[in-house]
């Protein structure tokens, strides 16, 4: 009787001690240790079942390439530009078409959705979070999208004026011209 007791006992000191995974861990592109932000962990369980990774090839800080609808993290890398700021290669590599309406919405949902998984691999390895100019810039385009559709968005931080003024934070000292064509992008939203 005492060893099935001491066995028991064992066994559930044993399952108390046992590491408690949190949701977040089983997304694919978080591959370090650092806690995430909630915005950033609320995020990664919105997109992990949109996302899948290619743990063969390693983006920046050794987050996996990540894919999401048919958009590859490794296609769109804004780290992977010679010679371009984020917000430079952004504003190249995510620009829109008029009319605004008529743009691929899903086709930069994905985008989007690729950048937020890299980013919260990178975070989760104490990486370097220049990633979040392209990514704001990103979003902001989304939601101009969806406006120009009749979607506009309803929280406030994902407000078409600020996203613009998340881009413009996170882009620092870039060149005025980029930070105005930025301005400008925002203020179309039809």
């Amino acid at each position: 009787m005492q060893l099935s007791i001491a066995i028991l006992a064992a066994s559930a000191g044993a399952a108390l001690a046992a590491p408690q995974l949190a949701p977040r861990q089983a997304a694919c592109f978080v591959v370090g240790k650092s806690v995430l932000p909630q915005e950033v962990s609320d995020a990664v369980t919105s997109i992990s079942n949109k996302v899948t990774c290619d743990t063969s090839k390693k983006t920046i800080s050794g987050v996996p390439d990540v894919k999401a609808g048919d958009v590859t993290f490794s296609s769109i890398n804004f780290a992977a530009a010679k010679g371009q700021t984020p917000l430079a290669f952004a504003l190249e590599k995510f620009a829109t078409t008029e009319p605004l309406k008529d743009n691929d919405i899903k086709k930069f949902q994905n985008e989007l959705d690729a950048y937020v998984a890299t980013e919260a691999g990178i975070r989760s390895v104490g990486g370097n979070l220049a990633i979040k100019v392209p990514k704001f810039f990103l979003s902001m385009q989304v939601q101009r999208i969806a406006t120009a559709q009749g979607n506009p968005p309803k929280a406030a931080g994902q407000q078409v004026d600020h996203l613009r003024d998340k881009v413009i934070k996170n882009a620092g000292k870039a060149d005025k011209k980029l930070l105005d064509q930025v301005t400008a992008l925002a203020a179309k939203t039809t």
